[in-house]
């Protein structure tokens, strides 16, 4: 029995694991999907994502988690807390990636509502961001429905492009 780590009333959230694999690349292979990361990912790329979370969970407790619809068991995407590097220091962020069958239902932002209370009730966090990038216009109104509101910005290079990102922010 896998283990729940948070639970929504149409969701539940777990561990990834590599048995995850296939319905990751359903998700990271699908270029509308992973257009905020300029393309979608190779197969090495994937198990390299994979192994990140894996490892994270080892370091920190938490990482992406895997997104279970309750209805069906299937995973539909990934939703969790990660460290990550911003500007001249590392933030707390929720982030979210989506199996593009499952957007515009509120998946997303019932996934990252419980992800803020996570970290506020269980990690004991001040403050979580969401680190989005100026054009994903999807992800910017899961933030605000999150109670985030843009702070500050910064130009993250990757993949060879030059990417403005706006972090968005909640406080306790």
């Amino acid at each position: 029995m896998e283990e729940k780590i948070i639970e929504t009333e149409r969701l539940y959230l777990r561990r990834l694991e590599q048995g995850d694999y296939e319905a990751l690349c359903d998700i990271m292979q699908d270029e509308a999907a992973m257009y905020a990361y300029e393309g979608a990912f190779s197969d090495d790329e994937i198990h390299e994502w994979l192994d990140r979370r894996i490892s994270q969970y080892e370091k920190w407790g938490f990482s992406l988690w895997a997104v279970v619809l309750k209805s069906s068991g299937k995973l539909i995407g990934q939703c969790g807390l990660t460290m990550q590097q911003w500007k001249d220091r590392e933030v707390l962020e929720i982030g979210y990636l989506f199996n593009r069958e499952y957007w515009h239902r509120g998946y997303a932002a019932e996934a990252a509502r419980a992800c803020r209370e996570y970290a506020f009730d269980v990690l004991g966090a001040d403050e979580v961001c969401s680190i989005i990038r100026d054009s994903n216009a999807p992800s910017i109104g899961v933030a605000l429905r999150n109670s985030m509101s843009p702070e500050d910005s910064f130009v993250k290079h990757y993949r060879g492009v030059d990417m403005p990102h706006t972090r968005y922010v909640v406080r306790r």
